[in-house]
């Protein structure tokens, strides 16, 4: 399979800097997974995300024609899945309706006691 870009590949850190972390990918070639693409949150040590020898899934951001490969791991990650019950697909539009309220009523009367208690009544 072609390495292109915005593919999505598994591939092994061969080495990390204090700049970002190399990893080889599938074909061979060896990519650069710069620090500000390691995780959503401020990054201050990559040694704490990543070492040599992982296997990460990463996603190429761009290819230049000097053979330089730009990877991201935050962008390959997959968005976390939500069971929110309100919005699921199951049961019928009046079983979601009540789920709602019940949740609507129960978040609202937290909301007005954590009020009352900071009034000192």
């Amino acid at each position: 399979m072609p390495i292109t870009v915005g593919s999505v590949v598994e591939g092994r850190v061969t080495g990390v800097s204090k700049f970002g972390a190399f990893v080889e990918l599938p074909d061979g070639r060896v990519g650069l997974v710069h620090i500000s693409e390691v995780a959503e949150a401020f990054v201050r040590d990559i040694s704490e995300y990543l070492s040599e020898g992982d296997t990460v899934r990463v996603k190429v951001l761009d290819m230049t024609e000097t053979g330089k490969i730009g990877l991201s791991l935050k962008q390959a990650a997959q968005p976390p899945q939500y069971r929110d019950p309100v919005y699921s697909t199951e049961g019928n539009f009046e079983d979601k309706l009540v789920r709602f309220m019940k949740e609507s009523n129960e978040k609202l009367v937290s909301l007005k006691k954590h009020q009352d208690n900071r009034r000192g009544r």
